[in-house]
């Protein structure tokens, strides 16, 4: 493989396979050599704040140093935080029109309901839940909603609940901004109520889950395309654990849990594809 051009010069080939290395043991993610750009243009910052001359001279450091704390460096930079409210509407149609009143019908007399946002990034995903169970009068319930990265710096800036006018213009009704938002200096910042409702960790998929749940429902979306198949399964395996029998799953578009049709089951409702746990 030809040297790779950076802002901060050429990455030799072998360092390039190094990096992959260290991300793929530090997350499970597997980046192949087309994701070349994605090293330079996130790595390059990370080198620059240590004062070196180039991406190579990072991994040296790693190398010289064992640099746990460069590596974590590197694996969050590396890390895509992709997020946005009300992604894939569909499936909070899906939610509101069915899961809703199934769930309002079994648990009447606990008022309980218990959700995971299984790759919540900065927290848009478990937020837009949160809103969406106020607005469908689950307020007074019992509600718990976790959201979990790998990635420590996004978990905080999720716990803040605070979004920029470009992050709350993606996805966010104006009616809902109005009503669960308050300006503060150049950010929006989401209400005590709906923030009281979810809390979030760091949190390794590929760690055992058997802590976790039971829930009602899961987001995993646009995360387990990064992982290799085996990593994949076993995810998806550790998840149904945490599931209540009949709870669902939510994948991205492109994700499914193939190879596991004993686990879950797939069903059409709308527009969005919903796994149920059997």
């Amino acid at each position: 493989m030809a040297a790779l051009t950076s802002a901060l010069g050429a990455i030799d080939p072998g360092n390039y396979n190094f990096l992959q290395d260290v991300v793929y043991r530090g997350s499970g993610i597997v980046l192949d050599h087309e994701k070349q750009y994605l090293f330079e243009s996130r790595l390059s910052p990370v080198a620059r704040a240590r004062g070196l001359q180039s991406i190579n001279d990072l991994c040296s450091l790693i190398r010289a140093t064992g640099g746990d704390e460069v590596r974590k460096q590197v694996i969050e930079a590396m890390t895509t935080n992709e997020t946005y409210f009300y992604r894939e509407p569909g499936q909070y149609d899906a939610i509101t029109n069915v899961l809703l009143p199934e769930v309002k019908a079994l648990r009447s007399a606990t008022r309980k309901f218990n959700c995971w946002s299984a790759a919540s990034s900065t927290g848009q995903e478990a937020y837009s839940l949160a809103v969406l169970l106020m607005e469908h009068g689950l307020g007074g319930w019992n509600v718990q909603i976790l959201g979990t990265d790998l990635t420590s710096h996004v978990v905080e800036k999720a716990r803040q609940g605070k979004y920029l006018q470009i992050e709350v213009n993606r996805g966010l009704p104006v009616s809902l901004l109005l009503k669960y938002f308050r300006r503060a200096g150049l950010e929006w910042q989401l209400s005590d109520q709906i923030r009281s409702m979810v809390r979030f960790e760091a949190f390794d998929l590929r760690n055992s889950m058997r802590s976790l749940g039971p829930f009602d429902l899961v987001f995993c979306r646009n995360v387990l395309v990064y992982f290799d198949i085996e990593t994949r399964r076993s995810i998806l395996r550790q998840m149904h654990g945490t599931l209540f029998r009949g709870g669902w799953l939510l994948l991205g578009t492109a994700e499914a849990p193939i190879g596991l049709d004993d686990l879950y089951e797939r069903r059409m409702v709308g527009s969005a594809v919903v796994y149920i746990a059997r």
